[in-house]
């Protein structure tokens, strides 16, 4: 996951050759095989760049932010392609999986920054997004005020690095059930919401999904095909990001840092003093 490299620091009291910890970062390309009729065909699917670790979980939740899969019943396989570490992996869908329906219902290149690619508009993209359906799920402030402490307790990479993001889940009583990082924050989500998916915890109605990013649009969208109802981020939100959360009933916080943070969208879900 991180590489050491040389450099020369330059300080206002002069100049140094240091030895610097760095992500690293390399490209995975993820093939699907699936049936067409009575035959087996194997699909690029996509070729993302990420920090090597928890590929298996990567190609997953990229596989569920897009729709390609939704139950476990779905998924026979994952596993590397050649002698690990490997920058290929191969994901093997069951024979009720139609991959065929959802390839021709894409115009676009897959990348781990898509929710559901190939959409043009957030119109088109809540076809394929479930809404939540109403719950009893509450979350208190302190809850919220504690998430930033506990996740970077669980940032190994960003300590050494400063250069990865993380995507961490949290009960509602704020119990940190898994952390992840990346180079890249939708990378780092769909590590997690594949994590999720192989452990048998999809959808995550009851669960606070916590980012040490922004909030954006795509980030909305993964974490609403794995059924999130709640969405956290260090940083601001985008106003499609706020709309598409609106409109999927989800929770969208923004700033969550310094003991405090905004509530964009599901604000019944925050019980504040």
């Amino acid at each position: 996951m991180l590489r050491t490299f040389s450099v020369r620091r330059i300080t206002a009291d002069g100049a140094e050759r240091v030895t610097d910890r760095i992500a690293e970062e390399e490209p995975l390309a993820i093939l699907v095989k699936h049936w067409q009729k009575d035959a087996a065909v194997t699909t690029n699917l996509a070729v993302t760049m990420r920090t090597p670790g928890h590929d298996r979980e990567l190609a997953v939740g990229l596989l569920l932010a897009e729709g390609v899969i939704r139950g476990r019943e779905e998924l026979v396989d994952v596993r590397a392609l050649g002698n690990e570490p490997s920058n290929e992996m191969l994901v093997e869908l069951a024979r009720g999986a139609d991959f065929e329906a959802w390839r021709l219902a894409r115009n676009g290149f897959v990348s781990s920054s898509c929710g559901v690619c190939g959409k043009r508009s957030r119109e088109a993209v809540q076809q394929d997004v479930p809404v939540l359906e109403a719950d009893e799920f509450r979350v208190g402030a302190d809850v919220i005020h504690s998430l930033p402490a506990a996740l970077r307790s669980h940032q190994p990479g960003f300590a050494e690095t400063g250069g990865l993001h993380a995507a961490a889940l949290f009960t509602a009583t704020g119990k940190l059930e898994a952390a992840l990082e990346d180079i890249g924050r939708h990378n780092a989500l769909d590590k997690l919401t594949g994590w999720a998916f192989l452990n048998g915890r999809v959808p995550l109605r009851e669960r606070i999904v916590f980012m040490s990013s922004r909030g954006s649009f795509e980030l909305v969208q993964k974490a609403a095909m794995a059924g999130v109802a709640v969405l956290a981020t260090v940083g601001g939100p985008s106003s499609l990001a706020i709309e598409t959360a609106r409109a999927l009933q989800m929770t969208l916080l923004g700033f969550v840092r310094e003991q405090r943070f905004n509530v964009y969208a599901g604000e019944w879900r925050i019980n504040s003093k």
